[in-house]
């Protein structure tokens, strides 16, 4: 009799069960490593752009894109509407004397109550005026829209200052923000962040204790530069990430701490002052005029993200050389140039976008000069002492002179 002593054919598909089983298993497990460490490093950015960094660092930026844009499809921002009652606070801010049609009433010195972040005692008439009131796009203005407060001083001069506005007549129920500071009277400085452009850099991803005094405001970098969003590249302290383009809107920082804005290769370039470049897109705001390519939705974000109504942020320059930066919860590409052109800005540009990205805190030193107290201009995801801890992405830090 012979024996046929061959394995039965299932158990090669028990054996083979087993070794995909064994594969998934190995899958699965790398992949909740590598989410787990996502949802785990180090900084305050919410569960939600934790995943998304994560996605988009593991070629899953189009699934990203598709489904903010699906979030947004379901749930565009309101149309009409007023302002909740803690924004019309907000916009309100100091001021007490308005008129029955919205319109602050012209404001003395005191109107404007207690300049935020100075120092005890009486501190001498500043020398710094408040900036003009900005016109709105709603008509009529609400109580306070587009009249401008000290944000943060120091020796009693209003060298940050801030207003709210609604972004258009369509979206009432939105604010945005736009803060305006006196270079002359301040310095600024690129800080990177740890994973966006990464790396090893001699300035820290984060304002540590110790470093915080003068501190006046914060606010966010653009897109990223290690996979080409920004379309444009990073440089700081001899160090480069990515690559410095002609045509691609800059923010420069030189070593005497003053900032520059414009295109780089024509308003702007590399010079032996220069310590930082961060680059983004293009220019909204050329020649004090929004450009003409403001509504081809490519230029600004995937997809059509050019079009939609959502957090943004922008940075520019004014005519006199001070910044504007305007932070907003529902704008597209146009509304934020139409908001920093009208802020006064003769170059401009577009800087991040998302509820995860855009912020600009200003700092009250009043109870503690070295370790100011941060306040978000708005509310979005991350907490106001974002950069006191270690930062995800590059920031910039301004600082009085």
């Amino acid at each position: 009799m012979t024996h046929n002593r061959s394995r039965p054919p299932c158990r090669h598909r028990r054996l083979a069960r087993r070794t995909w089983l064994a594969v998934l298993a190995l899958l699965v497990g790398s992949l909740g490593w590598s989410i787990g460490e996502a949802l785990t490093y180090p900084g305050k950015d919410s569960d939600a752009a934790r995943l998304a960094e994560w996605g988009r660092d593991h070629e899953l930026g189009f699934v990203v894109d598709q489904l903010e844009n699906l979030r947004y499809d379901l749930n565009p921002p309101r149309v009409g509407g007023t302002l909740s009652a803690e924004a019309l606070a907000r916009m309100r801010g100091p001021h007490e004397a308005d008129g029955e049609n919205g319109d602050p009433a012209a404001p003395g010195p005191e109107a404007h109550g207690p300049a935020v972040g100075s120092r005890r005692g009486a501190p001498p008439a500043p020398q710094i005026p408040l900036h003009a009131r900005m016109r709105t796009f709603v008509t009529p203005a609400l109580p306070g829209e587009g009249v401008f407060r000290t944000l943060a001083t120091d020796h009693g001069e209003p060298i940050v200052q801030g207003t709210y506005l609604r972004p258009d007549s369509d979206h009432t129920s939105y604010e945005a923000a736009v803060a305006w500071i006196s270079q002359k009277h301040a310095r600024f400085r690129l800080h990177p962040g740890f994973r966006e452009p990464g790396g090893s850099f001699d300035v820290p991803p984060t304002i540590p204790e110790g470093h915080r005094k003068g501190l006046l405001a914060t606010w966010n970098g653009g897109f990223r530069v290690t996979n080409g969003d920004s379309r444009g590249g990073f440089y700081l302290d001899g160090k480069l990430v990515g690559e410095l383009r002609d045509g691609v809107a800059s923010e420069v920082f030189h070593r005497d701490g003053s900032i520059g804005i414009g295109e780089w290769g024509r308003d702007v370039s590399m010079t032996s002052d220069v310590v930082g470049v961060r680059q983004c897109l293009g220019l909204m705001v050329d020649h004090g005029k929004v450009v003409d390519d403001v509504d081809d939705e490519h230029q600004w974000g995937a997809s059509d993200q050019g079009r939609m109504f959502v957090e943004r942020s922008g940075v520019g320059v004014t005519a006199q050389g001070d910044i504007v930066m305007v932070v907003g919860q529902a704008l597209s590409a146009r509304t934020l140039a139409e908001l920093m052109q009208r802020a006064g800005a003769v170059r401009a540009m577009s800087l991040d976008m998302n509820r995860a990205w855009p912020s600009f805190m200003y700092y009250d030193a009043g109870q503690h000069p070295s370790d100011p107290e941060p306040t978000n201009i708005l509310d979005f995801d991350n907490p106001p002492d974002r950069y006191y801890d270690k930062a995800t992405r590059d920031f910039v830090a301004v600082y009085a002179r």
